[in-house]
């Protein structure tokens, strides 16, 4: 089975736990392991799911149960319940980081290898993210599906599948890069909830947000210069036509410059003339 066909394979799995160590197990078997290599045929394969299959993914468990955003509780995260819930939200949106990056491997054909490379490590270490978040959440005596989550990622997902620009630019450079932003604000609340694990665990991952967002950026600034678009012209039309957020400061500005993003495209995010 090609390496991409793999991805697939693993995103239609549901348990949890199973998801996260195939997605680790695919990076480490593959040739070269941070590297993975395609052969040439795998590359430009169009993979097409059986309608059994498309109607699985992407592949969850029963719970959590899926709800609008607006019916997701806001807790005080100075309770243990409260911040249980808290984690349990950035556990929800690692497992979804997980099937969004594998997506992303198998739906693409024709892409360069260094494509699919990335993505794969991508999904590898949301894996990490998730198991890391969820251990700390069983240690508060809690456990991933215990609360409410809403599915506004993998929505996003699912409305770029036909279109790999749009992909990178509203699900890694603006759903994900969100993360950037809050972390810190989150980071600030859990010291003062004396919560110094879960907030090391967050300095893990705002550390490689930055490269996976970084890697959205890459690809989006990539096809962009493929097909002739000005990627500062370009991004406010995708929002618009894909209904997606208008993202609002506080801007981690700094993370933000690390993972790639211009100063013409901070100035739109700010909106700067």
């Amino acid at each position: 089975m090609s390496l991409r066909q793999q991805a697939l394979q693993i995103l239609l799995i549901c348990d949890p736990h199973e998801k996260a160590l195939a997605a680790q197990a695919c990076l480490a078997s593959a040739p070269g392991a941070t590297a993975p290599m395609l052969s040439e045929p795998d590359r430009l394969a169009e993979i097409t799911p059986t309608p059994e299959q498309a109607a699985r993914l992407p592949g969850r468990p029963a719970r959590p149960a899926l709800v609008p955003a607006k019916q997701v509780p806001s807790r005080s995260p100075f309770t243990l319940e409260g911040r249980a819930a808290l984690l349990h939200a950035i556990c929800h949106i690692e497992f979804n980081a997980i099937n969004l990056a594998l997506d992303a491997v198998w739906r693409f054909a024709g892409m360069p290898a260094d494509f699919y490379s990335d993505w794969l490590r991508v999904a590898a270490e949301e894996a990490l993210h998730f198991n890391l978040l969820r251990e700390h959440l069983q240690s508060l005596g809690y456990d991933y599906g215990d609360f409410d989550a809403h599915d506004g990622l993998w929505s996003m997902c699912d409305k770029t599948k036909d279109d790999i620009l749009a992909r990178m630019a509203l699900v890694p450079r603006t759903l994900e890069a969100r993360g950037l932003d809050a972390t810190p604000l989150i980071q600030d609340k859990l010291t003062r909830a004396g919560d110094q694990r879960a907030v090391d665990i967050l300095d893990i991952i705002l550390r490689d947000e930055v490269g996976h967002v970084a890697i959205g950026n890459r690809w989006f600034h990539h096809l962009c210069k493929a097909r002739g678009e000005d990627p500062v012209t370009l991004y406010p039309q995708l929002v618009q036509r894909y209904e997606a957020p208008r993202l609002r400061p506080p801007f981690n500005e700094a993370a933000r410059k690390a993972a790639g993003f211009t100063t013409e495209e901070l100035a739109f995010l700010l909106g700067v003339d």
